[in-house]
């Protein structure tokens, strides 16, 4: 029986996917859900698995367009499975004749020979090559017999250094269908939002001073890692609820508002830039927020994540200091009116009680789409995270810091 397996839909606004890689050969024998190919849709790299057992006929190839619901490779499903390597069949062929041992003389070739010595260029070349600093014997003319020419002269590119003698090649590739997403997703988000940034500062030293204390009891009690991202994502979601108009965002004349905080958050996966979602960030505590974002992450880097899975959101923190970023201007996520960047933390020299002292200080920033967001409301929102980040006892853990981290 030949069964015809069909690009399933990925997601409801998904028409058609693209082959990332075929990870079985024509021909191949192949088990029932065995991940037979990577596709790419404009939201997420999938795996595709074979829906029966059988030999394979691949019916596209990779980097090629797939409908939704098109035929994309066929199963045997009749076809045995086979014991191991195929035995190997030697094929005896006669000795040629010695009259088919003669090679056939070369003819010679009817195309006229390429010269690459450089006649002398004409008066108009040669005074445009002056003016450029241009040595005559680096170019190939493209007059009769090879006489540099005006057109020649003009288009003549001065070197910018010498030659080295180094590799020079370049290379094109195809981007994925997720990276073109995002390429356009990103081009929209510019042109289309009125988007403006608003920066401050954290002194990192609480935090600092409660993973020091209790990031190995949270460890071994949950075998988790306490990091930033519990502390930003709990202050994240204090400021949404202060500072609604954050967390909301425009379709055509209207503005829709969320009463739940559903958090993106930017990973890198193997195929780029993915931003699964936190549901309902707003309920969890800081061992669900720290088990939610390793789940999340190793499914990116494993190429598991699915379009529901990052489908949504409301409100996007990105960490570009896990990458060293001192300081940037993250874009927002569309249709989504907030993006926070958090960066890396570096030693400053800041003023505390009046005295010059040295503490660990991130800057953090804030773009926004100012036709949704106000200057109050931005301001606002980022210097509520920015208090509940610099006094996480008393904001964030309700003054009980083991209760909060459940130990």
């Amino acid at each position: 029986m030949i069964l015809e397996m069909k690009v399933p839909s990925p997601g409801e606004s998904i028409k058609e996917v693209e082959i990332a890689t075929w990870l079985v050969k024509d021909g191949d024998y192949v088990e029932k859900d065995q991940a037979i190919a990577e596709v790419d849709s404009d939201k997420a790299t999938l795996e595709l698995p074979a829906e029966a057992s059988g030999i394979i006929t691949l019916k596209a190839e990779e980097g090629d367009a797939i409908a939704v619901g098109a035929v994309v490779c066929l199963i045997d499903t009749s076809a045995a499975k086979p014991n191991g390597a195929a035995p190997v069949v030697e094929v005896k062929t006669e000795a040629p004749k010695a009259e088919e041992k003669k090679a056939e003389a070369p003819k010679p070739s009817t195309a006229p020979a390429s010269t690459y010595a450089t006649q002398a260029p004409s008066p108009a070349a040669r005074k445009i090559l002056d003016e450029k600093n241009i040595n005559p014997s680096d170019l190939v003319g493209t007059g009769k017999g090879g006489r540099i020419t005006k057109e020649d002269a003009v288009n003549a590119v001065p070197s910018m250094g010498t030659p080295t003698g180094g590799n020079r090649g370049t290379e094109r590739t195809k981007l994925s269908m997720l990276r073109r997403k995002v390429a356009e997703r990103l081009v929209s988000a510019k042109n289309e939002t009125a988007m403006l940034t608003t920066f401050n500062e954290v002194d990192m030293s609480a935090i600092y001073a409660i993973r020091a204390e209790y990031k190995d009891a949270f460890k071994d009690k949950h075998g988790l890692g306490l990091g930033f991202m519990s502390f930003f994502t709990k202050a994240v979601t204090r400021a949404l609820q202060l500072f609604p108009d954050v967390n909301s965002m425009i379709d055509g004349q209207e503005k829709i508002s969320y009463d739940f905080c559903d958090i993106s958050v930017a990973v890198s996966g193997p195929k780029g830039l993915m931003v699964p979602v936190m549901r309902n960030a707003e309920t969890l505590s800081f061992r669900g927020v720290e088990a939610e974002i390793k789940r999340l992450a190793l499914r990116a880097r494993d190429g598991q994540i699915t379009v529901d899975e990052m489908t949504g959101g409301t409100f996007t923190i990105s960490n570009g200091g896990v990458f060293g970023s001192m300081l940037s201007t993250p874009i927002v996520n569309p249709p989504q009116s907030g993006i926070l960047g958090m960066h890396n933390v570096v030693d400053r020299a800041i003023v505390k009680n009046g005295q010059i002292v040295i503490a660990p200080v991130m800057y953090v920033a804030l773009s926004y789409d100012h036709r949704i967001i106000d200057g109050r409301e931005s301001v606002g929102f980022l210097v509520a995270v920015k208090e509940a980040l610099e006094n996480p006892v008393e904001i964030l853990m309700g003054g009980n810091p083991k209760k909060a981290l459940e130990l």
